[in-house]
């Protein structure tokens, strides 16, 4: 009876470990980086009633919007891509996170090109 218990407890031990792996793996996996034009999305796409921040990319042939999750106009790549029409070229990284069909780059790192 003791061996059976014993057995019981080292199989539930394994899967509870390679349980505990396999989510850190997924954690490490979420950072994606993207290049491409940042843009306001207030002045330049019209989107938003307050000034923010999003990333156009080129992606399989199809354009894609990034939005990103930052202090809007309080950020200091913000004077580059406003007044509305500015581009810049940067490369930024973070978690991307779709929610209503739209891609948002939560804590997002903006490096300029």
């Amino acid at each position: 009876m003791l061996r059976y218990a014993l057995a019981l407890a080292l199989g539930v031990s394994a899967l509870a470990l390679a349980d505990y792996s396999a989510t850190a793996q997924e954690k490490k996996g979420d950072s994606k980086t993207v290049e491409g034009k940042l843009v306001c999305t207030k002045c330049t796409l019209g989107e938003t009633k307050a000034c923010g921040h999003a990333v156009k990319v080129k992606e399989g042939g199809k354009d894609v919007t990034y939005y990103l999750a930052d202090k809007g106009g309080k950020e200091k790549y913000h004077k580059d891509v406003c007044p509305g029409g500015s581009e810049l070229d940067v490369k930024v990284t973070g978690k991307v996170v779709e929610k209503d069909g739209k891609k948002t780059i939560e804590s997002p790192k903006v490096e300029k090109k």
